[in-house]
């Protein structure tokens, strides 16, 4: 590597966290504009003030509903008194959410007559005034809601972070092409030279007789071969990784950075399961590395074993989410997890492709009637192993009869369906979990408390979805194949992808009737439901599509910086969630309640996770297990 390459990398390192910090000062003024009105009320982020105004001569009732809550049961926000005399209104002051739209009902507390309901979007600290009165007709109450304050726009830090890094993307490829003019490349390769020289010199390793070697080498992976790894599936799995050490960190608070409260789809809800299609893929093409070396399957399955056991030590007793409370302890201690949904799916899947693996693929045939299908038909046992899987996870959901609960409830319980099942969270998923592991061993803060006020403790790592992790990793195990069988063959790779994207998209519409909450089976991360494992194995189909083409086909992009960590994935997510604490991944913040500060501090920490992959590619340190 020569050294302006190491200088180009540690100074856009150097310029992403600084400009990532300095981007803090705009926390003051985000985070106290519009607070001229209503004074004496403290707003945090996503809150807005509401004063109601009530100028009948009866109390009213003030509830709310979200948006995103399917069939819910109205929340009381309070209770406004009478005026005291016509024209002179009583008000009470509230504070509201700014995630979503939400549907304001008021009642009147004589009769509960629903007096009126307003839907309306509030902005984040912002003031508003709800006026309830009797227009001519006194049967008729009047509900206008009034600006006092504009809100904040809460979403120009994201602007800002993206032109920030746009920018120092942009500046990368300016310098790339720079330094590939011939002109540079002969004044870097003088000024190498000659110190490399005076290097050997100083060192007195060199003699006047010997040659040295030109380095060569650039910042940028090497060039695929063959025989050697794709880039696009590192930078693939790079890509998922570093969205999800960002969005565990906090995703600067904002609510699409965080898991769907139930049915529907965040960014956050993408990643894992694109890293676990990705994982499959690596499967099919390293059993069939190693076969070809001639390692046989016993040895293989116990290195399968032996690895599946060490993720799913590290999950529960290394980067336990129990630590929070203190020490871990066997009355509490949380057995499903990230690394051990991974473990149990690594397994099955990699005994599958043991079972099934051809050695050599270059003998087969390629002119029978059924040879466009050979992919498949070749491992057919491993795809009936996969049917019968899923044939039981439906079973048990649709028809498992779970107590005081409808069987087939998909639901998140809480005030969910009316309220009629506040405790059937998840239906027989949860209700397998807390039968066989106990309601303190399995995660107690889903996000189902977030909207839907859920009471019951619910694991989206449970068991019976990991039957479905399963068939994700499974389909990602379809896409190494066919790079296996169509090798070099650029065309029919992306032809196939993108037929198997079609495939599952189209299985996803008919599952869900292309709605959140109306489907037969609606997507849902906590569930990991059929629908959900089809609509993100598609759009990783598509996503593999486009990184495969850019970086292994046209070779425009090089995959950085997501390759680095995508190369060490293990270490990475370990290394995040142990030292989520500790500086520089956290510090104490000057106003807390600022998606400012909170987007800085996230982006900062997840960029030191980048930087340090990127040395440790350097470096030639690789954490496997």
């Amino acid at each position: 590597m020569t050294q302006p390459g190491k200088c180009e990398m540690f100074f856009l390192a150097a310029v992403t966290l600084v400009i990532a910090v300095c981007v803090e000062p705009l926390t003051a003024e985000m985070s106290t504009s519009g607070l001229s009105y209503h004074n004496h009320v403290v707003l945090k982020m996503d809150e807005a003030s509401l004063r109601v105004n009530n100028e009948l001569d009866t109390d009213v009732v003030v509830s709310w509903m979200s948006e995103r809550c399917y069939q819910c049961l109205y929340q009381p926000l309070g209770v406004v008194p009478a005026g005291p005399s016509p024209g002179q209104p009583s008000s009470e002051e509230f504070i509201v959410s700014t995630q979503h739209e939400l549907t304001l009902q008021l009642n009147s507390t004589t009769d509960n007559l629903a007096l009126c309901t307003v839907p309306f979007h509030f902005g984040e600290q912002g003031n508003y005034s709800l006026w309830v009165k009797n227009l001519n007709d006194s049967s008729v109450v009047n509900c206008s809601i009034v600006t006092d304050a504009d809100p904040v726009n809460s979403y120009i830090p994201i602007l800002v972070a993206f032109l920030i890094f746009a920018g120092l993307a942009l500046v990368s490829a300016i310098g790339r092409i720079i330094l590939g003019l011939d002109v540079v490349k002969g004044i870097l390769f003088r000024i190498s030279g000659s110190m490399e020289t005076e290097r050997l010199i100083n060192s007195e390793l060199g003699s006047p007789g010997r040659t040295v070697a030109v380095v060569t080498d650039n910042i940028l992976p090497p060039s695929p071969s063959p025989s050697k790894r794709l880039r696009s599936l590192d930078t693939f799995r790079g890509i998922s990784l570093v969205v999800m050490v960002f969005v565990n960190y906090g995703g600067g608070r904002y609510w699409f950075f965080r898991h769907e409260s139930w049915n529907g789809l965040t960014v956050a809800d993408l990643v894992f399961p694109w890293f676990v299609f990705i994982m499959g893929t690596s499967i099919a093409l390293s059993v069939n590395s190693l076969l070809r070396a001639g390692l046989t399957r016993c040895s293989l399955l116990r290195k399968v074993v032996w690895r599946s056991l060490q993720l799913f030590i590290i999950g529960v007793f290394i980067i336990n989410p129990n630590y929070c409370q203190g020490p871990l302890s066997w009355d509490n201690l949380r057995i499903p997890g990230v690394l051990q949904r991974l473990a149990w799916s690594y397994l099955v899947v990699a005994c599958l492709d043991l079972l099934v693996a051809r050695v050599h693929l270059d003998i087969l045939t390629m002119d029978a009637w059924w040879s466009p299908c050979l992919d498949i038909l070749l491992y057919w046992p491993a795809w009936l192993c996969v049917l019968i899987l899923e044939i039981i996870w439906l079973c048990f959901t649709f028809l498992l009869p779970v107590p005081d609960c409808p069987t087939g409830y998909l639901g998140p319980g809480g005030i969910g369906d009316m309220g009629m099942y506040p405790n059937c969270t998840g239906g027989a998923a949860g209700f397998i979990d807390r039968w066989l592991l106990g309601e303190k061993h399995i995660y107690q803060t889903p996000s189902s408390r977030v909207i839907y006020v859920t009471r019951m403790p619910y694991d989206p790592e449970g068991i019976l979805g990991s039957i479905n992790s399963i068939l994700m990793a499974f389909i990602g195990l379809q896409a190494g194949k066919i790079i296996l069988h169509y090798r070099d063959l650029h065309a029919s790779i992306i032809s196939r992808f993108l037929i198997w994207g079609l495939i599952l998209g189209a299985i996803s519409a008919v599952l869900t009737k292309c709605s959140t909450d109306q489907g037969f089976i609606p997507v849902n991360k906590n569930l990991w439901s059929l629908s959900y494992v089809t609509t993100l194995s598609c759009l990783a189909f598509v996503l593999l599509v486009l990184v495969y083409y850019t970086v292994d086909v046209k070779k425009w992009w090089s995959g950085a910086p997501f390759y680095y960590p995508g190369m060490n994935s293990i270490l990475v997510y370990v290394g995040h969630e142990v030292f989520e604490e500790y500086f520089p991944f956290r510090w104490r913040m000057a106003n807390s309640q600022s998606h400012t500060e909170h987007l800085a501090q996230n982006l900062v920490a997840t960029s030191c996770w980048v930087f340090i992959s990127y040395v440790l590619y350097r470096k030639k340190i690789f954490w496997k297990i």
